[in-house]
């Protein structure tokens, strides 16, 4: 059994407590939140022994007393604050990706766990050392083994362990140093002495979402962070990009680039988000190449050398060369450009098995060897069950301990869940210890020990019960330290960044875990000193790092701008034509079968019935329930639903490159569409005033999206594409919506006359300008030639040969090859369009402009593509290797 020594006091206990005398809710509340027994309650600092006269601790006090508004009532208004403002900045974790679901929002607690300057100068002196012996143990381990050859290190725990790269070994990284980030995982016991639980050494998650918790919760506590003297995070983050640019091979002017699994991984929104503070190009493998040895980034502009990667991929996916052949998220030849030195890579791939809480039972022992020095920090004690004395020593206290797996975040044992004893029956016990026996070094057995607990807010209105008040939830804490380049020794030196991420149990008592359910809450570290005013920009911006700070346009997120494009427009397009087709099969044109044909054919066209469906000439309510069944049917039909989940899929994967409004806009509409849709079609009910009232909105929604693309994003190359993906659409949707009016007559009838202008948004305009004339050559003035309507044909025609030279970035005056395929509107002219020839088909010129319109919008879509997206020259050319 752990024993637990040291008992933590405060001289202010012994003493009356004369702020708890106040009547505020707050204080009533902290003094009836008590700790689990044998827990540390971080309210009173001290083990709850079931005593009840042990007052708050005083930095508890300070921050109920410097809290604003300290009532029930404000305390229910501050955790609703916080949590509309995490949904507000689409904060997301999403434990099980779901592309066709929604996103689970983060969940952070109200309070933050609060450390007192002494309890944060003795974790950070800790994890410094444990950095220092970590960056020892990876030097040694790919270097000269002498662990190895000592026995202070079992080669199971190495060589055994997926996690050890041989293509690595004898590599001396860029900079000299192998962990440039390092998080561990630490919780404080019943003694009050905090003790490392594990350690993440691969791609530690968690550097994103405790800036987003410190920005919200300081925001709800802005007196109390402020008289409590809490620690800045920013000197931290500047200290991480000035030792990775120093150390990479180009110096300051480096361009390093953070490197994501994609928009699919349950942590995206943290790399999206650090990628956007730190100022870095946020990439994924298939946006990269290696080429004689460097790496580059696939831009719309060529190819860009990148010197750094700051990756959030496991070791395991970089290089399906050398790894894992089956990765799709990693860059060819990358291992073999770190060999040659020309990339810093952070960390060094291979450090994955230092993960093993195997290791942590041998390393007081190795920091004896390598430092000589004993751990100031302690770890729980830890057997290696590969180790025949210490499987024997560990197997008849299994029920007391917690059971872990040697190789976490392997193949052999993908992940880190572990087993508490005392949670198990007698026969899962005797099971799990034939297990051990059989495998024993997949094993690993350390000591249990209950978490300190703080205090949570409990609000009635989140719906998971109870009444209004403070609970006590375990609590887990996870510091990050940071390379900061070299100490005047020349040695390489860390900074521990002030605070972290703490992970606060759910209804368990023993397991803080994001994926089980638990939340997040902020960690104010505190300082006795000034507190750090440094900011994250450089003092000057020299023209170099001002050329730096221009946004990179990968080629991957210049395809996804440009589908964002495409699916809003086609997503507003089919909202218009569902909305008009329904108020007409209801309306009172519904006998008319020119205007029924065009509605028919325009909904084929546009999928927003499925094949096989009778046209509305032959059964109009069929047609009518079917466009209506269709709006988020995922069976085939793409119409309003699946344009409003492809309309956010593409966003997700250029989610740095948008505003918080836009992007939760883009989920809010998409959200909409598919629960109000659900509900109706659970109440079996086609009504066309529910569906219409439904498109409403969405057509409400997507007028904010266009508004965002077109008046809140800057004008470069990624926006251009963007553009040109919806005049694409636009062009080809329009074009041949007239053309299949003119070949169904339906623009010969009053009802599909205005059902045009409707479509084409210029009821209005038309209606301004000519009265209610039906005069169709009037028409073909508005909809085709008005250079001032944004939804005419020469409209589209001439911004879309616009925006193709400017992409192609043609000389003034002067259009690209591209541009020229789509057909000039200086050409066009009214009498010649509106001819009619005896012999010919009615308005003959017309519709063959309208047909070379759709061809042109198909044709510079391909050319888009092979141009800017697929970079089919380059992929000829051999990896250096």
């Amino acid at each position: 059994m752990l024993a637990y020594l040291v008992t933590v006091t405060h001289p202010d206990e012994s003493r009356p407590d004369p702020s708890t005398e106040s009547a505020a809710d707050v204080l009533r509340f902290a003094r009836a939140c008590r700790a689990h027994e044998s827990h540390f309650d971080e309210l009173r600092g001290a083990i709850n022994s079931g005593a009840t006269d042990a007052h708050l601790t005083s930095v508890w006090r300070q921050f109920f007393n410097n809290m604003e508004g300290s009532s029930e009532a404000a305390l229910d208004q501050h955790i609703a604050s916080l949590q509309r403002q995490i949904r507000d900045n689409g904060v997301t974790y999403n434990v099980y990706a779901d592309a066709e679901g929604p996103q689970r929002p983060w969940s952070l607690d109200l309070f933050p766990l609060i450390v007192d300057a002494p309890d944060w100068a003795h974790i950070e002196a800790g994890v410094q050392q444990r950095m220092q012996l970590l960056e020892a143990v990876m030097a040694d381990v790919y270097g000269p083994q002498q662990l190895l050859q000592q026995g202070l290190l079992p080669p199971a725990l190495v060589h055994g362990h997926p996690g050890y790269l041989r293509p690595m070994a004898g590599v001396q990284p860029v900079g000299g140093v192998h962990l440039h980030v390092a998080a561990f995982d630490l919780a404080r016991g019943p003694d009050g002495n905090w003790w490392v639980v594990s350690q993440r050494c691969q791609a530690p998650s968690g550097l994103g979402y405790l800036l987003e918790n410190r920005l919200a919760v300081s925001r709800q506590f802005p007196q109390a962070f402020q008289a409590l003297k809490v620690q800045r995070l920013a000197s931290t983050y500047r200290a991480l990009m000035d030792s990775l640019k120093n150390a990479s091979p180009a110096g300051a002017q480096a361009h390093i680039a953070l490197l994501t699994p994609g928009p699919y991984n349950e942590t995206y929104f943290e790399h999206a988000y650090l990628a956007r503070y730190l100022g870095l190009s946020l990439v994924e493998g298939s946006d990269l190449l290696v080429r004689d040895e460097r790496l580059y980034l696939k831009t719309l502009r060529g190819l860009v050398p990148v010197h750094g990667l700051l990756k959030r991929v496991d070791d395991q996916y970089l290089d399906p060369l050398e790894l894992r052949p089956d990765s799709t998220l990693g860059v060819p030849g990358l291992l073999q450009a770190i060999r040659a030195g020309n990339v810093l890579v952070a960390n060094t791939p291979g450090s994955a098995f230092l993960e093993s809480p195997a290791l942590l039972g041998f390393l007081p022992a190795i920091a004896q060897a390598l430092l000589g020095e004993r751990l100031s920090l302690p770890a729980l004690p830890t057997w290696w069950c590969g180790e025949r004395s210490a499987m024997e020593a560990a197997l008849p206290l299994l029920g007391e301990r917690t059971i872990k797996p040697t190789y976490p975040g392997s193949s052999i044992h993908p992940s880190f869940d572990a087993m508490l004893g005392h949670t198990l029956q007698q026969s899962a016990l005797d099971r799990l210890a034939g297990r051990i026996v059989r495998q024993s070094e997949e094993h690993t057995v350390q000591a249990y020990m209950p978490l300190s607990q703080m205090p949570t807010w409990r609000n009635p209105a989140d719906g998971k019960g109870g009444s209004a008040g403070m609970e006590a939830r375990s609590v887990m804490l996870r510091v990050f330290a940071v390379s900061a380049g070299r100490n005047a020794q020349g040695q390489p030196a860390w900074q521990v960044l002030p605070g972290g991420l703490a992970r606060v149990a759910g209804t368990s008592t023993d397991i803080a875990s994001m994926q089980r359910g638990g939340s997040s809450a902020d960690v104010w570290a505190l300082t006795r000193g000034e507190v750090d005013t440094t900011t994250l920009l450089p003092t000057t911006l020299t023209p170099a790092v001002l050329a730096q700070r221009k946004r990179l346009v990968t080629s991957r997120a210049a395809e996804n701008l440009y589908w964002l494009g495409r699916y809003t427009e086609r997503a507003d397009n089919t909202i218009r034509l569902a909305r008009l087709a329904l108020e007409y099969l209801g309306g009172e044109e519904q006998s008319s079968t020119p205007l029924l044909q065009w509605l028919t054919q325009l909904a084929q066209i546009n999928t927003l019935v499925l094949p096989g469906v009778p046209s509305a000439v032959q059964a109009r309510r069929v047609f009518e329930r079917s466009i209506i069944a269709s709006l988020a049917s995922p069976d085939g039909a793409t119409g309003v639903g699946y344009n409003m989940r492809a309309l956010k899929m593409a966003a997700a994967t250029v989610r740095e490159r948008l505003s918080q409004e836009h992007w939760a806009t883009i989920v809010r509409a998409e959200e909409e569409v598919f629960q109000r849709c659900a509900q109706l079609a659970a109440q079996g009910d086609y009504a066309p005033n529910q569906a219409l009232r439904i498109l409403k909105d969405a057509s409400d929604h997507l007028a904010a999206i266009t508004g965002a693309q077109t008046d809140r994003m800057t004008r470069d190359d990624g926006w251009r594409l963007l553009s040109i993906g919806r005049h694409v659409e636009r062009l080809n949707f329009l074009a041949t919506a007239l053309d299949q009016s003119l070949e169904t007559g339906a623009v010969d009838t009053d009802g599909g006359f205005e059902a045009l202008l409707g479509l084409f948004d210029s009821t209005i305009t038309f209606h301004a300008q000519y009265q209610q004339s039906r005069d169709v050559a009037a028409l073909i003035d508005l909809l085709v030639l008005d250079r001032d309507n944004p939804r005419s044909l020469a409209w589209v025609a001439h911004t879309l040969r616009g925006r193709l030279a400017k992409l192609a970035q043609s000389p003034a005056h002067e259009l690209s090859e591209m541009s020229l395929q789509v057909p000039s509107p200086d050409r066009w002219d009214l009498a010649t369009l509106c001819e009619s020839p005896a012999d010919g088909p009615v308005m003959g010129p017309l519709r063959r402009l309208l047909k070379s319109l759709c061809q042109a919008a198909y044709t510079v879509s391909e050319d888009i593509s092979t141009t800017y997206f697929t970079h089919s020259g380059e992929t000829k050319q051999s990896v250096g290797t």
